[in-house]
């Protein structure tokens, strides 16, 4: 007869130790307080049965404990996925907008929405691909690596630490991580729903470190005053290619590309600043049955606060790089196939400098 199994062995087996199960309030009314199943199963059949693997896709389970955290969460843009609606929303007809509802938002995009164990527990599954539990079932305040880098990996956090190519964000290379510059109300929100992220009030600011008028050298005060309310922070300071997504949208097998695009930004066409494509196409929906009667309304291509800021780029070294060599700006030539009419509209054509 085999020796019995320690109860400490019990529990690596769960990914959950003893110390864990003392040391975290969370533990102290049994797994079956969140997961229900049953507590008195002598088998894992017997006690996974009524199991709810994951208990925080329903806000109220957290929410006995965390009720005011809970409750703003709820109305968060993390949670609602609402950013993604709001996107796609203005190429749509009335008619089509209730079928996209139907048919498409609260099957495919609305499964992108994360609970809160998604970032204090276990990484969220993206793609079907999860990371498994970060720390062995322990309940954690922050992970940026394995939380925001889970959903946000793709492009933004790789480009952020340089993985993706490049030299780092300078702000990475200092020691920075998501949350210093984005605050906790960004994440469980502040009770409002809001649409997309660019409703979010008091939203990070490269103005809110970097105070125009403070700056050591005249050539970067004059750089500064020359291109306020004219070109984004970005527009200069992006160090180069970042990543574009292709064909994923138009039911082929997705692909992407490095690049770095500057035009005008759609929201606010005084301005000129990095832009970031967004492959929808006229067919996408159309196993759906929506022809998206508004197609051409709305661009492919959008502002992107990209997250590769130097203090010296190309652009910042020489006026040349834009104004004689226009490096970088989208052109006709560079339209993606098959887009919408508005993508013309966000073609501009530096002016030669006065020497």
């Amino acid at each position: 007869m085999p020796p019995p199994v320690k109860a400490e062995e019990y529990y690596k087996g769960y990914l959950v130790n003893r110390d864990q199960m003392e040391g975290d309030p969370h533990f102290s009314m049994g797994c079956e307080f969140c997961h229900k199943g049953d507590e008195t199963g002598v088998n894992k059949d017997a006690a996974h049965r009524g199991l709810v693997p994951r208990p925080s896709d329903d806000l109220k389970s957290c929410g006995l404990c965390h009720e005011q955290i809970a409750a703003k969460y709820s109305q968060s843009l993390h949670f609602t996925a609402a950013g993604l609606r709001e996107g796609i929303s203005r190429r749509f007809s009335a008619a089509e907008l209730k079928k996209f509802d139907e048919k498409v938002f609260q099957q495919s995009c609305r499964s992108c929405h994360a609970s809160c164990g998604d970032c204090h527990v276990k990484g969220p599954s993206v793609g079907g691909i999860s990371t498994g539990l970060i720390k062995g079932h322990k309940f954690i305040r922050k992970d940026e690596g394995k939380t925001c880098a889970a959903c946000h990996g793709g492009r933004i956090y790789p480009e952020y630490t340089g993985e993706y190519g490049g030299e780092p964000d300078i702000h990475y290379e200092r020691g920075m991580l998501c949350m210093d510059c984005h605050q906790l109300p960004e994440f469980h929100g502040d009770g409002a729903m809001y649409k997309s992220m660019r409703m979010i009030p008091n939203r990070p600011d490269c103005k809110t470190c970097h105070k125009l008028g403070g700056e050591k050298k005249l050539y970067t005060r004059t750089a500064h005053d020359k291109h306020q309310g004219r070109v984004s922070c970005y527009g200069c300071h992006s160090s180069g290619s970042y990543r574009h997504c292709y064909n994923c949208h138009a039911g082929q097998n997705g692909t992407s590309k490095p690049g770095f695009l500057l035009g005008v930004n759609p929201r606010d066409p005084k301005t000129v600043t990095t832009l970031r494509l967004t492959p929808t196409v006229r067919d996408t929906f159309e196993k759906a049955g929506i022809r998206m009667e508004k197609f051409d309304t709305q661009p492919n291509y959008w502002d992107a606060p990209v997250h590769n800021v130097r203090k010296k780029t190309e652009r910042t070294r020489s006026c040349d790089a834009c104004h004689v060599e226009r490096a970088g700006f989208l052109t006709n030539g560079r339209l993606i196939e098959n887009g919408s009419r508005a993508n013309e509209r966000l073609i501009v054509v530096p002016k030669p400098i006065s020497r």
